[in-house]
């Protein structure tokens, strides 16, 4: 499986001061390639590295490799671009977002990340240090720094292009590690997860993840976010970006602790994950206009994949499952009715009368279409007669 590692690099006043102007450089020289595709309509990787791999090289004073890099870069964020297109993710083709993004040649920022592969970088991980590349020659010796786990991934798996990163006046290089999959052990039963909005997750066991402060952090985030529109200031604008970042690091926090937890569960007992399939959810659900953005910014994809790629990191099997009518399903007598939940947060079957959470008894439909699913998934083939 592939896997991100990041380090942080500490450089020398000299060594920034290199890398910075590097980072600018390429990126000067990224902005040229892509008004050149742009014009002359030619995004594939030979052909637009046959039109500018010279002048890039003479222009913006790159070496061989790096010019190679930043042709690529260019190539894939046209790709990027073709691809939201496609997906509908800028609007239909008639959208302000499109004509904008269609309309004009994909730019970078001075400090964007610039891609290097093992001919431009190289790592020496008994070390500790780094060598790169850079506008002003070759920069040995460069330290860096990050968690045991994550140092020991590097020196066991890294494989492929490393990425280096400025933010926050800090150096980073972000490098892919593809790690061997552990085998998936035979499960004994399953966890079954519900996510949510007031519960961010909640277990067939009744565990409950509640999101009511990461519901408050996101609305103190909103009115701060109001204030700084309002003054529509330049500073206000880059203070928007900054608790943009804050916000979405914090989320992104609160979904790596929870999937760790479960994971941790399900490897210690032995058993499995199962979620629910809710890709589309936006598209099929119409929303009132002061619901739209606690659904938008509701982190239930990332945390589905957070689950995802732990568990397949721990070996533990996980599903996806149907997620029609998991909150109104009996799990006990199977009767299914819009009645059956008569608010959020309660269940009360007008069957048979079982009670309860209702978020722990759509846990435990959840739990229960995996078993039922498993059998399928791991039922032999037959041989044709």
């Amino acid at each position: 499986m592939k896997l991100v590692v990041q380090v942080k690099l500490l450089p020398s006043p000299e060594q920034a001061a290199a890398l910075a102007a590097t980072l600018r450089a390429c990126n000067r020289a990224a902005d040229h390639v892509s008004q050149t595709a742009f014009q002359t309509g030619i995004k594939d990787r030979n052909g637009l590295q046959k039109l500018v791999y010279t002048d890039i090289k003479a222009t913006f004073g790159l070496s061989a490799q790096p010019a190679v890099r930043v042709v690529k870069k260019v190539v894939d964020a046209y790709g990027a671009l073709t691809a939201s297109l496609q997906a509908g993710r800028l609007g239909n083709p008639g959208a302000k977002r499109y004509r904008k993004a269609v309309g004009s040649p994909v730019t970078f920022h001075p400090e964007a990340a610039q891609p290097f592969d093992d001919r431009g970088l190289s790592w020496q991980t008994d070390a500790r240090t780094v060598s790169i590349w850079t506008v002003d020659g070759r920069m040995r010796g460069i330290r860096y720094v990050g968690s045991p786990d994550q140092l020991k991934t590097l020196a066991e798996y890294r494989k492929g292009e490393s990425d280096l990163v400025q933010r926050g006046g800090k150096w980073f290089l972000i490098a892919t590690c593809d790690l061997p999959d552990p085998e998936a052990y035979e499960p004994s039963d399953w966890i079954g997860v519900d996510r949510g909005i007031v519960n961010l997750a909640t277990t067939s066991d009744d565990t409950n993840y509640q999101g009511r402060r990461l519901g408050r952090y996101r609305r103190w985030q909103a009115r701060k976010r109001a204030e700084l529109q309002a003054k529509g200031t330049r500073s206000a604008t880059r203070r928007l970006a900054c608790r943009a970042k804050e916000e979405q690091h914090h989320a992104t926090h609160v979904n790596h602790r929870i999937s760790k937890e479960i994971v941790s569960v399900a490897q210690r007992t032995g058993r499995g994950i199962a979620v629910e399939e809710l890709d589309g959810i936006r598209e099929r659900v119409r929303l009132r206009r002061d619901q739209r953005g606690t659904l938008s910014s509701w982190p239930f994809h990332q945390l589905g994949q957070h689950l995802a790629y732990k568990a397949r990191r721990a070996g533990v099997p996980f599903l996806h499952v149907d997620a029609a009518y998991t909150s109104q399903r009996c799990p006990r007598c199977g009767h299914t009715e819009r009645a059956n939940r008569p608010d959020r947060d309660h269940f009360r079957c007008r069957r048979c009368g079982l009670a309860g959470p209702a978020d722990h008894v759509a846990g435990v439909n959840v739990r229960n279409r995996a078993r039922s699913a498993w059998v399928f998934v791991t039922a032999p083939v037959l041989a044709p007669a």
